[in-house]
């Protein structure tokens, strides 16, 4: 067995259930299991979510170990997700690590949900990546289902908040109006890919916010609005457009999230730009951002699409750099809903 840190890292905020094995900052395994069970209900619900945890947390760490090739005892800590999130799905995890470290008697590491996305851009895998490109300080945009902020990131544990949505997340607003096109949950994926067949050409409202902080809750309003007026002259418009439809939405979300993160580049003086949480698998935010890094001269770092949705890699990342620090926390911690990105 190498020496260093082995960490086994536990995630559960929401309605994925992860387990990860991690070397350092290598990846030696990540096991995530995506609960279907939502789907039906066009959002997670939370009480389905927590049981489904509960049922599947043991199998999926047991399989992380496997995948790692490593025992239970050549474990030197334990990281978890503490928050934010769904409380009843943390509280799964968070309960289960706390046992194994009670009962292997290893540190236990509370991890920050958002910051493990953007510490994510530090993992590497062999055969992958040997190493991060990637240095403090830089500049995030966080984008995900609950969260839509951009971050500048000056050390491991030294987040500011620069600009964030005054209502709605952009990944939540994805879904809602993929609801109103009559698109499955989650509706992220089903928009971005049929917008790849489509042409932008339906304009909607511009929300004017002044500084860096969003909105998103005006344009499904102007979604609605502009969908009834061409219903009017075309009432099949939503199934004969919906390419059509599904770029011109999603160009309208990704935008303001272009805009801003544009301004805040050039306010703080930063060369290095990241993207992370799940709406960073969006396509065209991606392109988007790639044609602004190379226009400006930035240096763009887009996660591998693996560690956009929710994983367990990325708890173990934020874990190294506590582990460094001497950061530890104690058994008696408990998992919290809300907790700041910047506290």
């Amino acid at each position: 067995m190498e020496k260093g840190p082995l960490t086994l890292a536990i995630e559960s905020s929401c309605d994925d259930t992860a387990a990860a094995v991690l070397h350092g900052l290598e990846v030696k395994s990540n096991v995530r299991h995506s609960q279907l069970d939502h789907h039906a209900f066009g959002g997670v619900v939370p009480e389905i979510a927590s049981r489904k945890h509960g049922q599947l947390i043991s199998a999926v760490v047991n399989q992380a170990l496997i995948d790692a090739q490593v025992d239970k005892a050549d474990l030197t800590a334990i990281a978890v997700t503490q928050g934010p999130g769904l409380l009843g799905s943390l509280l799964v995890g968070h309960s289960f690590a706390k046992s194994m470290a009670l009962a292997l008697n290893l540190p236990l590491i509370n991890v920050h949900h958002m910051k493990a996305h953007v510490l994510a851009h530090f993992l590497v895998e062999d055969g992958v990546q040997s190493r991060s490109s990637i240095s403090f300080p830089f500049l995030c945009l966080t984008v995900s289902g609950g969260h839509s902020q951009i971050v500048r990131v000056d050390d491991w544990n030294a987040f500011t908040i620069l600009g964030e949505t005054l209502d709605d997340a952009v990944g939540e607003a994805f879904d809602k109006a993929a609801k109103l096109l009559s698109l499955p949950y989650p509706g992220g994926p089903e928009i971005d890919t049929l917008a790849q067949q489509g042409k932008a050409r339906f304009k909607f409202a511009t929300v004017k916010i002044p500084g860096l902080d969003m909105s998103f809750s005006g344009l499904k309003t102007s979604f609605i609005q502009v969908m009834q007026r061409h219903q009017q002259l075309h009432p099949n418009t939503l199934i004969d457009d919906l390419p059509d439809w599904c770029a011109s939405i999603q160009k309208a979300l990704i935008s303001p999230l272009i805009q801003r993160t544009t301004m805040a580049m050039k306010q703080e003086g930063l060369r290095d730009i990241a993207i992370a949480g799940g709406v960073a698998a969006n396509s065209h935010l991606r392109s988007s951002l790639t044609d602004v890094a190379k226009h400006s001269g930035w240096s763009l770092h887009l996660p591998p699409l693996s560690y956009t949705s929710d994983n367990a890699a990325m708890v173990g990342a934020a874990a190294h750099f506590a582990l460094q620090n001497d950061q530890i926390d104690h058994v008696s911690s408990s998992a919290k809903a809300r907790i700041p990105i910047d506290a």
